[in-house]
């Protein structure tokens, strides 16, 4: 599993309407691509900040490269864009979900087996989360809790849409 994801900041009065029906109208896109396990569309205050979980890196390249990418840079210009290497990913028992959360945390120095292993340890969903994923951005030795449904502390988003062409290969 291979995390990915870009925050595309908007002004304080920009129309967010505008990106509810972008991900309205265009949201499906992604629906059956190949190589992708989750796209979750969310928003927050003033960003549009999509958030994607690949089964593999050919379908997260392809993305990038050869898809839908384009049309972001075309609209927005070209964000940075997080990548993380995926730890762990468990779905819980909600079928959709509202809202999701990632939190960041910083490693402390040393060997930070430990903290992954518990960390993986207690990536147990609770009754209103769809998913979570524990995921690692090893330059700068940040662990992202990301999950979609619930009240988790971390940055919070509303769920527009979700594609989930290949949910049940994450691993």
């Amino acid at each position: 599993m291979h995390a990915m994801q870009y925050e595309i900041p908007l002004p304080t009065d920009y129309d967010m309407g505008i990106i509810r029906h972008r991900v309205a109208t265009r949201g499906s896109a992604l629906d059956h691509f190949p190589g992708l396990g989750l796209k979750a569309y969310l928003i927050r205050e003033h960003a549009y900040a999509p958030f994607y979980l690949w089964n593999d890196v050919a379908g997260m390249n392809r993305f990038l490269w050869d898809g839908g990418f384009a049309n972001i840079i075309r609209d927005f210009g070209r964000p940075p864009v997080r990548q993380w290497t995926g730890l762990a990913f468990a779905r819980g028992p909600a079928a959709e979900a509202r809202t999701a959360t990632r939190l960041d945390v910083h490693l402390p120095d040393g060997d930070p087996s430990d903290v992954i292993r518990r960390a993986i340890d207690e990536l147990v969903p609770g009754p209103d989360v769809h998913s979570a994923a524990l995921v690692i951005d090893t330059h700068n030795w940040v662990l992202t809790h990301f999950t979609l449904g619930g009240t988790h502390p971390g940055t919070r988003y509303e769920v527009l849409h979700l594609s989930t062409p290949g949910l049940d290969e994450i691993s």
